[in-house]
């Protein structure tokens, strides 16, 4: 796959960063708007934000003084598309050498 399934992975297994996915799943948002539900200093956001985007699940824009974060659907397709891969092979049982993994 090309991306880094690690990184995505790291970048969902924080409770914070997966309800900033799920915020933005609703549409785009800014920082400020994204951070005020959080009862945590903006610098320790901002670092859960630069996580997401490194992984390539969210990317953002600065226009002026605000910066609008987005959702980016293809790592998660990619991930959905993995773990479709190995629900099949797990379906499967022991005889998973006919399964060819997914397509990059």
């Amino acid at each position: 796959m090309p991306r880094d399934l690690n990184a995505i992975f790291a970048a969902l297994s924080d409770p914070t960063r997966r309800t900033v996915i799920e915020q933005l799943a609703k549409g785009p948002a800014s920082v400020t708007t994204l951070a005020s539900d959080y009862d945590i200093a903006l610098p320790t956001f901002m670092r859960h934000l630069k996580i997401l985007e490194t992984s390539g699940l969210v990317r953002s824009v600065k226009k002026g003084r605000v910066r609008t974060c987005h959702i980016e659907a293809a790592p998660m397709m990619e991930l959905q598309g993995w773990l479709e891969w190995q629900r099949r092979v797990w379906e499967s049982g022991i005889d998973n050498s006919r399964i060819e993994p997914p397509e990059p």
